[in-house]
């Protein structure tokens, strides 16, 4: 047995240590991350003649974004965890054509969206809340960004098999070398060069590309236990319906999220105007700093969970369950200290635009209302995940976002001359309702079942 092996056995060792081990490394690589996704924000925020126009104008981008997001899910969130899951029960093979298929199913949708994104982007745009004024900036980035979507799609997707074979440091690295060429690239190319939103676009584009050619130097190098093969990239019609089958919770929160955020825009400029989606943009910033530990000791978690269900160990599976649930709790609620306590300092981060600061305050207190219950809802949908327990999973995906959050954005504006605010608060019910209903049930179906997997292993 390689020392690879040794080392990236989960099924050794204290799982809380393991996870964190796991989870530190990502979370730094999930702050790059968002540094890398909100530098773009933070310089264009305070772009100087632009009000707060370019800032909204990106922020137009972020269904996109979002849509993006849900198809590089579907197949990495579905890849990752049966990856984890056959390499843990000692499948190698399985494990390495489930990687290779997720590449090809990666790559071929990238091509598709980067087509559609270009033949569409005008009426996608408007209809996703562009104003004329909004429109130039939107465009401009979007047009650029479009370029980068092969990469960006890899990068994402694939550096999770990096993560689920060990490596979490190597992964870290994945994300930090784009995000510091893009925080490097972002000032010369925005105000050196007088490109303006276009700069930020093209930086974004060249530290995608440079992630990408490490992820793949890396799947196809000596170091991966696991690699990247051509003869095993031909697609496996049955291994794709098992990794898309895993995958569609991932997709839906994301697709749900591509749908929330066009149905906030188009709210938010009907009862208000541009400056509310400014906004928005804004806030979903800052959550995403705020959310980025939670996501990382997912990401973590989830794994070192699949690998030792695999391995039948379950107490090591309840461990890090609990583990994950507790600091995932202890961390949003801190986070929602903070945002009631600092308001304008958060909003003056991404924006120098003096009414876009005092009229955010009491939209982002209200937003992040209850923010501790997300932990509920992230806890229990990576515990479905990780055991590939995709039914509960999807179910708790379109739960919190299309059952809650869609319709009450779209509702609650109109009760009690609540306009912009109702906008704004149906986020916290959906934590609130989604967070404690899918961690309840996660509880009463897992323990349940661990328990009934762990007597059959004893009387076997």
């Amino acid at each position: 047995m390689s020392t690879n092996t040794i080392q990236n056995d989960f099924s050794q060792g204290k799982v809380w240590r393991i996870i964190l081990n796991q989870a530190i490394p990502l979370t730094i690589a999930q702050a790059v991350q968002v540094l890398y996704n909100v530098v773009d924000r933070v310089y264009l925020g305070h772009l100087p003649g632009s009000d707060s126009l370019a800032l909204t104008g990106v922020g137009l981008i972020f269904p996109i974004v979002s849509l993006i997001t849900a198809f590089c899910n579907l197949f990495a969130t579905g890849g990752t965890p049966l990856f984890s899951i056959s390499r843990g029960a000692g499948q190698k093979e399985r494990a390495e054509t489930i990687l290779n298929n997720t590449f090809t199913a990666l790559v071929l949708s990238a091509v598709v969206l980067t087509a559609v994104g270009y033949l569409f982007r005008k009426p996608i745009l408007y209809a996703f809340g562009a104003s004329d004024a909004t429109y130039v900036y939107a465009n401009a980035y979007l047009t650029i960004y479009l370029a980068g979507t092969v990469f960006s799609m890899i990068t994402t997707g694939m550096n999770g098999f990096i993560n689920a074979q060990g490596f979490p440091r190597v992964g870290m690295l994945t994300i930090i070398l784009g995000a510091v060429l893009n925080v490097i690239l972002d000032p010369i190319f925005i105000f050196a060069l007088d490109m303006g939103v276009r700069g930020a676009a093209l930086a974004t584009v060249i530290s995608q590309v440079v992630s990408c050619l490490w992820v793949l130097r890396f799947l196809t190098g000596p170091k991966a236990l696991l690699k990247l093969r051509r003869d095993r990239m031909l697609p496996d019609p049955k291994l794709l319906k098992e990794i898309v089958t895993l995958g569609i919770p991932g997709f839906i929160m994301a697709g749900t999220n591509c749908l929330v955020q066009v149905t906030c825009n188009a709210t938010l400029k009907l009862y208000g105007d541009d400056l509310y989606i400014g906004i928005m943009t804004v806030i979903n910033s800052v959550r995403e700093i705020f959310s980025l530990a939670v996501t990382g000791l997912a990401h973590g978690a989830q794994p070192v969970i699949g690998y030792n269900y695999g391995a039948k160990k379950y107490d090591r599976v309840r461990s890090g369950i609990k583990f994950m649930a507790v600091v995932s709790a202890c961390f949003t609620a801190v986070c929602w200290v903070l945002v009631l306590t600092f308001p304008k300092f958060l909003l003056a981060l991404f924006s120098s635009d003096a009414q876009l600061v005092e009229t955010g305050v009491l939209a982002m207190q209200i937003y992040f209302f209850g923010f501790v219950f997300m932990a509920g809802q992230q806890a229990g949908q990576s515990t479905f995940v990780a055991l590939g327990k995709s039914r509960h999973a999807i179910f708790f995906s379109l739960l919190r976002k299309a059952v809650i959050v869609f319709p009450l954005t779209i509702l609650l504006p109109r009760i009690g001359g609540l306009g912009v605010n109702g906008v704004f608060l149906a986020e916290p019910i959906s934590n609130l309702i989604g967070g404690l209903a899918c961690f309840t049930t996660m509880v009463l179906t897992v323990w349940p079942m661990l328990r009934r997997e762990e007597a059959k292993l004893q009387n076997s």
